[in-house]
């Protein structure tokens, strides 16, 4: 969580989108985020927590991808440092 976004990764879930993604919640919006890009693949965030998610993504794409396979095969990921 950072800047009042709460970042989460869900097990096995690489059914409906296929590609590697997070899920990215700020109040009443939720959007999910592709890894390899920070391209939004579904939903909606405010401008400015879209533009935070996204330079989060860009940081920590190699440790985000490692926390996807961990997901992907219903093993924890492991924390990853917020945005500061």
């Amino acid at each position: 969580m950072f800047y009042g976004i709460i970042i989460y990764m869900f097990f096995y879930d690489n059914k409906k989108h296929k590609l590697p993604h997070i899920h990215a919640s700020f109040g009443d919006d939720d959007a999910i985020f592709s890894i390899a890009d920070g391209e939004i693949l579904e939903g909606t965030l405010p401008r400015n927590k879209r533009k935070l998610v996204e330079a989060w993504i860009e940081i920590h794409r190699d440790d985000l991808m490692a926390d996807w396979r961990l997901a992907v095969s219903g093993q924890n990921p492991l924390p990853i440092k917020p945005l500061e």
